[in-house]
């Protein structure tokens, strides 16, 4: 618990030990689920809840602050780790009432069973009066479910902006640095959760632009007193600029197609243009995703197993084409012992990705001199590309 503005606390949970996010999405720092508490001269507000693993972490929290009653929950966003514990908060403080927008009204109601009668719904932009504070909502659509909204507390420039601008990272500092390593959390969080709805972020980032912000306090990772950190860098990311960068998930079974990226890789070094394999044996999805942000091409590379890719490909391939990413190229490299449809399968597989196709490059068995100069053309292609974009 601690004060993090003159009368609002922070009363969230940090989880250290999570390993996991949605059983897909790996958790190298952990997480927490910030929930604040602001105190008004008449009434007082809890902004969402934590996960239901942490709920007693929360309660103690609101004990060791002296909290008798709480007037208003304010629900962000029904996704359990915000609201999984609206039920028991209503049940300790049962004059509560539950604000929230009429999306979150319905998804309240199917997924936590609580009573329209304990739900009370705001527009957009409407007012929340705590006397001398005061909470303003609006909308701020798939960051990232349907119903996601975010406060302002009017008088004290702090927004809370639910999920986004959040980060994975359980720490004992209750402040953001705005250093390079922060910096990598909120684009790894941004990649996996934000970065399908890049489009809708423009909107809501200009709705943001509209407020005069001190602070920012996201429901997950520390908080920003440099509010123009987090809020810059999603304009970067939501933009339609590239990194003179080349992502390449790739496997390999005998050493084929491994011979063939680090040939690529080689050459594109010479080339001057980065590049970033990713063996998706072991591979940390999490660091993928977080290089198809702004990376220029994307390399889909791996052998021809029953007529197809290799599964793992096929798994490289489905999740880049749900994150949709806005690079510019993309292509498919391998190796195959005999025929084949592993290139039109995998094109069929990422239709979200709205980029250029370089031709892809299949070799039959293991390469030899003649195949590692058709590596070398193809490193020119891309070379040629990021060119054309004033990358290089």
């Amino acid at each position: 618990m601690t004060e993090i503005k003159n009368n609002i606390y922070y009363v969230g949970a940090k989880d250290w030990d999570r390993k996991f996010f949605d059983e897909l999405v790996p958790l190298t720092e952990g997480t927490t689920y910030n929930s604040y508490f602001i105190k008004g001269s008449e009434k007082n507000a809890l902004i969402d809840s934590v996960d239901p693993e942490k709920f007693d972490t929360l309660l103690s929290n609101l004990e060791r602050l002296g909290v008798e009653k709480i007037d208003y929950l304010v629900s962000l966003h029904c996704e359990q780790d915000h609201s999984g514990c609206i039920p028991v908060i209503l049940q300790e403080f049962p004059e509560c009432r539950v604000v929230t927008n009429e999306k979150n009204f319905k998804l309240l109601q199917e997924h936590l069973h609580i009573s329209p009668e304990q739900i009370k719904v705001v527009e957009e932009w409407d007012t929340l009066s705590l006397g001398d504070k005061t909470l303003q909502f609006f909308f701020i659509p798939w960051v990232h479910w349907p119903e996601t909204m975010a406060a302002y507390l009017q008088e004290d420039k702090v927004l809370f902006p639910c999920d986004m601008f959040g980060s994975h990272y359980a720490t004992s500092e209750m402040f953001a640095k705005s250093d390079a390593y922060q910096l990598e959390l909120i684009k790894s969080y941004y990649a996996e959760i934000m970065m399908p709805y890049k489009k809708v972020i423009v909107k809501n980032l200009e709705k943001i632009d509209q407020l005069d912000i001190d602070m920012i306090a996201a429901s997950h990772g520390p908080i920003y007193d440099d509010p123009q950190f987090p809020i810059n860098a999603y304009k970067d990311w939501v933009s339609d600029k590239v990194t003179n960068h080349v992502v390449i998930p790739y496997i390999s079974m005998h050493h084929s197609t491994r011979i063939m990226v680090e040939h690529l890789l080689d050459e594109l070094t010479e080339r001057n243009i980065l590049a970033t394999p990713y063996n998706l044996v072991g591979c940390d999805i999490s660091q993928l995703a977080s290089s198809l942000v702004d990376s220029a091409t994307v390399v889909l590379a791996g052998p021809q197993i029953l007529a197809g890719p290799h599964p793992a490909l096929a798994n490289a391939a489905f999740l880049s084409n749900m994150l949709k990413p806005k690079t510019k190229y993309v292509s498919i490299m391998g190796s195959y012992g005999w025929g084949g449809k592993m290139v039109e399968k995998l094109q069929a597989m990422i239709p979200n990705i709205k980029a250029e196709l370089i031709e892809p490059l299949m070799i039959k068995g293991m390469p030899r001199e003649d195949d590692l100069r058709l590596i070398n053309e193809f490193a020119d292609k891309i070379l040629e590309k990021h060119r054309s974009e004033g990358l290089v």
